[in-house]
């Protein structure tokens, strides 16, 4: 049975305790902020299941209880600043990650590709771990390579509370259009728009939405005089994003390197 330390306990993290416990994964440490309200209660009843003997700690006290618990992998849903922290504690005692975190700079993501490397561990590092998400990557990939000289807009839905934007799924699928069609973020991408002027011809769109309780909805448009393409990925919950993670810790545990998402699903 494949341990498991959770990092962050809001909406993700308690959807993905739900989803380690019907899987069969043992939740063994789950670690939150620092002055967090849920310090010292139990987990599983503050995710909505029976209690599973588990308290809330405070993220100060992490190196101590990965010591006290031992699990197989460690879990970050947290911030990146956070992020970067514990996954230095966790990879120096040897432990493998999965890091679901958004909002990484590339900096802080060749940071984390160095400490993987250096203390030998593996992680799977995805800023979104849904199995429909990454196939839609792999399509958004397929329509940009036939349609290149289509104009290209990306649109992402959030609920009020989420801090960053645009967020990590939108930038990565940026990425992935940048790469098929071999253009350059820093000068090609337009985040929102206003003023006079129209638009030029390598233009990726970026535009971020927050409002209400929106999960999380993406839609890429390819557009041409006379016509457009949609291609629009929906979460009607944070379950897929759960199983996924999930997914992701069976997969990490015991390999040593650094891999996203396409290679816990085979989409390479």
């Amino acid at each position: 049975m494949i341990k498991i330390a959770l990092i962050g306990f809001g909406r993700m993290g308690r959807e993905i305790l739900k989803q380690s416990v019907v899987d069969g994964l043992k939740v063994v440490c789950v670690v939150d902020a620092p002055g967090s309200a849920l310090i010292g209660k139990d987990a599983g009843s503050l995710a909505g299941i029976e209690p599973i003997g588990v308290l809330v700690t405070g993220s100060e006290g992490l190196s101590k209880d990965l010591d006290r618990c031992k699990p197989d992998v460690v879990m970050d849903f947290s911030s990146p600043q956070a992020s970067m922290k514990n996954s230095k504690t966790a990879a120096e005692k040897g432990l493998a990650l999965v890091i679901g975190t958004t909002g990484f700079t590339d900096k802080e993501t060749a940071a984390l590709k160095e400490l993987v490397k250096k203390n030998g561990v593996g992680a799977v590092v995805s800023p979104n771990m849904s199995i429909g998400v990454n196939v839609f990557w792999k399509l958004v990939e397929r329509a940009a390579s036939m349609l290149p000289d289509y104009d290209i807009e990306i649109i992402e839905k959030h609920h009020r509370f989420k801090k960053d934007a645009p967020s990590g799924t939108a930038l990565k699928t940026a990425e992935v259009i940048e790469k098929c069609l071999d253009r350059q973020l820093g000068t090609d991408a337009v985040y929102g728009r206003s003023g006079l002027a129209e638009r030029k011809k390598n233009e990726i769109g970026i535009h971020a939405i927050r409002a209400g309780d929106i999960v999380g909805e993406h839609t890429v448009l390819y557009g041409t005089l006379g016509e457009r393409i949609e291609i629009t990925h929906t979460a009607q919950s944070r379950a897929s994003l759960a199983k996924g993670a999930v997914e992701a810790a069976k997969y990490v545990e015991g390999r040593k390197g650094f891999y996203d998402m396409e290679d816990v699903l085979g989409l390479k």
